[in-house]
């Protein structure tokens, strides 16, 4: 593959924190690379570096003769003064610009509610961030270098921009760096990982999903060396306090395969315990929206809403900015009242919202994190019925990845991602029994994504959750709904379902058949006679025989190879290209297996 840009020996420094030493790392043709990482290790300066917007205190980043790169910063850098269309195709004809495909498919994707002539100083965050996305997507990029393109995006503007990605260019054309915390958009467009920490970029094959696998992997072994070099320094002091000991047999180890490593691990969530703990400390009746219809002024937000919230469950809400979500979070909170119907409240049911604002740390800004926390409680209980432990607030902020430093670090002086971290734990410390997160995953990374999510398994309540973050919303609920004409609607095929009935009521508004509108923007295979289809079925049940007898193959090779003598580098040498011959076999079948898995589709 042709090589696109490149960094050699990256050196970057702050006065008080070095966040590159000596980073090295290329680009080719057809990457489509991820980059994460926590807060502040520096994803979007390595970004900025490679995209030409930062220069490195030392080292140097090399671009082919002739290729561009287009950037999309993370903050808005658009002029209030300027029209959607003039931000988005200048002075261009326009019979230029709608002569253009590409143009017009990003136009319809992005900008098809928006006027053409309004001024952007009246767009809201999320229509701005469209509008940017519009400006750069209509381009003529080689590479390009996206800083959370997600920020501000509902989930249909994500799924449109992943599906465009995966088809602007040819499977071996063009390249894309982005830094995103949104893990579906990561498995859903990226081929490649780049983790960004302590001082390095570690490079990971695939997406997310991928990448988390490799992670552990890598972490496991680590642990089994470490585990291994303590041993060998307890045989050296027995040995220096008793002499010589008698030879031992050389230490075994094996690495296991990707599904082994979470064979053992339990559902995310005892369900059953959660619900039991939930209707002890809720009682059965929580909140029942009982034909409940809101309205401001003429415009009719919801209509005939019937929502009985059950102890314990876990709810995503779904819709389009302006559809009706806050209204209906206000609602269950009881912070909107219903223009008709009634809303019934259980007795002993308390409401928490997590909101987009941090109005809660306001009054604490000039405080120290510790004494923030130390006012509410001492303990908290986490966890259902036997598997109930007992958090101290500092145990609890350890767990959402603050350290002991920190706890003295003033409010003011935290990040958005800390701060966000902060303002949940001072919610779940006010024990409620019925929680609302709107909104609850800006400004967190992947690995405090990820924290959150664990702490919500073991808290037993009633949770409803806005998120455009479609990885986190499916995570951490059981079932989603969504609004749509003004109704509460029940989606049993979650997410999937939700951008198929957007994309029917879009093609009913514009006269379209349903199925024109859910047909994908690329063509798609012929069908399959009766025949080509159990051959290919056959084909699919052989092949997983296949990578199953090769996984099991490559699995004893390598246990082998840790008995094989360390000083036969020859031999060595020839059991590790065996077993990088599966590997390729392996792979092959996959890609093999992937194929007609999408023509059964």
């Amino acid at each position: 593959m042709a090589h696109l840009l490149g960094a050699e020996a990256l050196h970057l420094e702050y006065p008080t924190k070095v966040v590159f030493d000596s980073v090295s790392l290329g680009v080719n043709e057809g990457d489509r690379i991820g980059i994460v990482g926590r807060n502040g290790d520096g994803k979007s300066s390595l970004l900025a570096m490679l995209a030409g917007r930062r220069e490195p205190d030392a080292g140097r980043v090399t671009v082919r003769g002739g290729v561009r790169i287009g950037v999309l910063d993370q903050g808005d850098t658009l002029d209030d003064d300027l029209t959607v269309g003039a931000a988005v195709v200048g002075d261009v004809p326009e019979h230029e610009w709608a002569g253009d495909a590409r143009v017009r498919d990003v136009i319809a994707g992005l900008l098809g509610d928006l006027p053409w002539d309004a001024r952007l100083g009246t767009l809201s965050g999320g229509q701005r961030r469209r509008v940017a996305l519009a400006q750069l997507l209509v381009g003529d990029w080689d590479v390009l270098a996206l800083d959370e393109p997600t920020n501000h995006l509902d989930v249909e503007a994500i799924a449109w921009l992943a599906a465009h990605l995966k088809r602007r260019w040819a499977a071996n054309a063009g390249g894309l760096l982005t830094v995103t915390h949104d893990r579906w958009f990561l498995d859903e467009v990226c081929t490649a990982t780049w983790e960004v920490h302590d001082r390095i970029v570690e490079p990971f094959e695939g997406g997310y999903a991928a990448y988390i696998l490799q992670r552990v992997e890598r972490d496991r072994q680590a642990a089994a060396i470490e585990q291994r070099r303590q041993n060998l320094a307890r045989k050296e002091l027995a040995w220096l306090r008793r002499g010589a000991p008698a030879r031992t047999s050389k230490p075994k180890f094996r690495i296991d395969a990707a599904n082994q490593l979470i064979e053992d691990v339990p559902e995310i969530r005892d369900k059953t315990e959660l619900a039991s703990l939930a209707v002890s400390r809720l009682g059965k009746d929580v909140v029942d929206l009982l034909d409940v219809s809101v309205a401001y002024g003429d415009k009719q937000v919801l209509q005939r809403v019937e929502w009985r919230l059950a102890p314990g469950e876990r709810t995503g809400i779904l819709g389009v900015n302006g559809a009706g979500k806050s209204t209906l979070l206000g609602l269950v909170s009881g912070a909107v009242q219903p223009t008709e119907g009634r809303v019934k409240r259980g007795k002993t049911v308390k409401v928490a919202t997590l909101t987009q604002r941090l109005d809660e740390l306001e009054e604490h800004l000039s405080e120290p994190v510790r004494v923030v926390i130390s006012r509410l409680r001492t303990t908290y209980t986490f966890g259902a019925g036997s598997k109930a432990t007992e958090l101290t607030p500092g145990q609890l902020l350890e767990r959402m990845g603050f350290s002991s430093a920190q706890l003295s670090t003033p409010v003011k002086d935290l990040s958005g991602g800390q701060k966000r971290r902060l303002q949940l734990l001072l919610i779940l410390l006010d024990q409620p029994n019925v929680l609302i997160l709107d909104e609850p995953t800006n400004d967190l990374d992947t690995d405090m994504l990820a924290a959150m999510e664990d702490l919500l398994d073991s808290w037993p309540g009633t949770l409803i959750v806005v998120s455009h973050d479609r990885y986190f919303l499916e995570r951490v609920t059981d079932q989603q709904y969504a609004i749509l004409g003004g109704r509460l609607r029940h989606l049993p095929g979650g997410v999937d379902e939700y951008l198929r009935r957007r994309r029917d009521e879009q093609a009913a508004a514009e006269g379209r058949p349903a199925a024109a509108a859910a047909a994908p923007a690329t063509s798609s295979a012929p069908g399959l006679s009766g025949a080509e289809r159990r051959a290919a079925e056959k084909e699919l049940t052989a092949l997983e025989r296949r990578i199953e007898r090769l996984t099991t193959q490559i699995d004893g090779s390598r246990a082998a190879l840790a008995d094989h003598d360390q000083a036969d580098y020859v031999g060595l040498g020839e059991r590790m290209q065996a077993i990088g011959a599966l590997q390729a076999e392996v792979a092959e079948a996959e890609e093999r297996w992937f194929e007609l898995g999408e023509r059964l589709a």
